[in-house]
């Protein structure tokens, strides 16, 4: 998990799973048995990442290792893994490589891909603005080039709709220069496919810059704690994005049976936490998920029965899901979430419209 770095405001997922864990084992644990839950920083570097896993499992000897963070540490510790024959569950991105149980059976996602999800924003695009030029900026890495796939396919025939694509690297310290030249361009929609710093920076230089398109920003910076906040709530009217959790901050759920749980959860075992931050409701969520497929495992806790019970949930609903999201997954489909719904960014929260849609099932 990214503690420190370029993607450092994901490490609050790992926080927010330390303190479930703890929660879990309060009340008991999982069939009488406690988790004993570690986490380090890879610092979102692949070198890292390696060295971290093999700490996980040569020294550390973990049953499990549960949602490491980002397409490059994930691509890094992925052919290791597998080799090792241990479970990379609910990896924290959606690259479809996650998708590959044929050549790959210990890895599996968690989040909708970032293809199916690019390809529900090029659905909408063709939908409000069919003449529209788009101009993209993008993450040079997995992350970034799934996006792309997505939105081309989705576009088909009107892929030439791309204007414009400005790449970034994570290294870099901001990205103001690639959105002025984006802006050059004329285009009347702009997508952002950035982790959080990064879409922040890009919302606030298009405030500088006076230039208002159409913008969608990508799931994983949708949060508003983490982007919309930092960015300026004024400069984030109208931000277009989709969904598939629910909204800590959002008044509409203050009455969800799932959303009472975890905000009780949040302010006796994360007390001052942001409950505008998104990072709290994912961490929340696939920690959850991995409780459940503990408790399947029942005394059968090996390796190999991690990954059969992670490959046979159905309809299974944590509790910060959107009402008709669900969880399913196969021996054959190893990606547990394809649903998501558009959203609207007004006043200090977003807004939830349209119907639930489902992404294609993208495997690799």
């Amino acid at each position: 998990m990214p503690y420190s770095g370029p993607a450092s405001s994901y490490g609050l997922i790992g926080k927010t799973e330390d303190a479930y864990f703890r929660m879990i084992n309060d009340s008991g644990g999982i069939n009488g048995r406690r988790i004993n839950f570690i986490t380090y920083d890879d610092g979102y570097s692949p070198p890292k990442a390696v060295e971290q896993a093999r700490k996980l499992v040569e020294s550390d000897e973990v049953l499990v290792v549960f949602n490491p963070l980002g397409p490059p540490s994930n691509s890094a510790i992925q052919k290791y893994l597998n080799s090792k024959k241990v479970p990379q569950l609910f990896v924290a991105t959606g690259a479809t490589k996650w998708n590959d149980p044929k050549n790959f059976p210990w890895t599996m996602g968690w989040q909708p891909s970032y293809q199916s999800e690019a390809q529900i924003y090029a659905k909408f695009i063709l939908k409000e603005k069919p003449h529209a030029k788009i101009a993209i900026l993008d993450q040079n890495d997995d992350f970034g080039k799934d996006y792309l796939k997505g939105l081309r396919d989705g576009l088909d025939a009107k892929a030439s709709m791309i204007l414009a694509e400005e790449s970034y690297e994570t290294t870099e310290p901001t990205i103001g220069s690639h959105v002025v030249k984006l802006k050059a361009t004329g285009a009347a929609v702009f997508i952002s496919i950035a982790t959080p710093k990064f879409a922040a920076q890009a919302i606030k230089k298009l405030a500088e810059l006076q230039w208002k398109p159409m913008r969608i920003v990508a799931n994983v910076s949708a949060s508003v704690g983490s982007v919309s906040q930092p960015a300026g709530f004024e400069n984030a009217q109208g931000l277009l994005s989709a969904a598939y959790a629910k909204d800590g901050a959002d008044p509409q759920w203050d009455n969800d049976p799932g959303m009472k749980k975890w905000s009780a959860f949040i302010d006796k075992y994360m007390a001052g936490a942001n409950h505008a931050d998104g990072n709290l409701v994912y961490g929340y969520g696939v920690a959850q998920r991995l409780v459940e497929t503990l408790r399947i495992c029942g005394d059968e806790l090996t390796r190999e029965n991690v990954m059969k019970q992670a490959a046979s949930l159905k309809d299974f609903t944590p509790d910060p899901l959107l009402p008709g999201v669900k969880i399913n997954t196969s021996a054959t489909d190893f990606a547990p979430l394809s649903q998501l719904q558009m959203m609207r960014f007004k006043g200090e929260k977003w807004e939830l419209f349209g119907d639930i849609i489902s992404g294609d099932v993208v495997t690799n």
